[in-house]
């Protein structure tokens, strides 16, 4: 950055962008505490408001977490690789594998809050599913945990009609999970579309994630349809945005 853009910067961009390249060379490790407030405003002849700014902008990029009483700490956490087009490939859960195994490796993957039921489909997911009005689904929430860290919540819809009395309507769907018990219905799934967007948590979001306050959300709708063009379920996800990089490899 220039010296003139350095000069157009507020006060407090400026004591975060130093901070920031502290962090990314080192100076301070993950777990590490930073500068707090009576700090910066001493080494940088600032007010409280401005180096609480500073550090709120660290929060908000998802660099620095506060731990209530003790200060500001760099987040000790690998943001999760999701690799959107190999995690779905029948190789993967076809094998007895889970698709979210794909994102995390041999790091500590927790469904940590599984919750079944059947309900009246939402009218969204009723015309996916062609269920019609008076349809039924088959919901499955939950909650993944890695690291002790809430990363993910996850809401599937699949026709309650379908998957009544199978694996899919027990929390534990076994090997491979609902995709391989889908298969072993005739219902395989074969493609899938997802669309991806962004915004601030709602309050229980935020509260399920244990997020940082400023911290906005990734939302990655999919829909998995069989070889007749079927949709088979709905899953509707809401990520916690710093824990996460989206990554797709595809052919030309």
């Amino acid at each position: 950055m220039s010296g003139r853009s350095r000069e157009r910067q507020a006060k407090y961009q400026r004591i975060a962008a130093e901070l920031r390249a502290g962090i990314e060379a080192g100076d301070y490790e993950p777990g590490q505490r930073l500068p707090g407030e009576n700090d910066l405003m001493a080494a940088h002849g600032v007010a409280r408001m401005t180096a609480r700014q500073a550090l709120a902008l660290l929060q908000a990029e998802g660099l620095v977490e506060a731990r209530k009483g003790a200060g500001v700490f760099v987040r000790d956490f690998k943001p999760i690789r999701r690799r959107g087009v190999e995690r779905l490939a029948h190789a993967q859960w076809g094998a007895g594998r889970s698709v979210w195994a794909a994102d995390v490796g041999e790091r500590d993957l927790v469904v940590d809050s599984v919750e079944v039921a059947e309900e009246d489909a939402p009218a969204a997911v009723a015309d996916i599913l062609g269920l019609g009005e008076e349809g039924r689904v088959c919901v499955r929430r939950r909650r993944f945990v890695l690291d002790d860290k809430p990363v993910l919540l996850s809401v599937s819809y699949l026709s309650a009609e379908l998957v009544r009395e199978t694996p899919i309507a027990q929390p534990d769907t076994g090997p491979g999970g609902t995709y391989a018990r889908l298969e072993e219905l005739g219902r395989r799934p074969v493609r899938f579309r997802e669309e991806v967007r962004s915004r601030m948590p709602n309050s229980e979001e935020s509260a399920h994630l244990r997020m940082s306050p400023g911290m906005p959300v990734m939302l990655i709708g999919r829909t998995a349809f069989d070889e007749q063009g079927r949709a088979v379920e709905v899953n509707e996800m809401v990520l916690d945005a710093s824990a996460y990089v989206l990554e797709y490899n595809f052919e030309a």
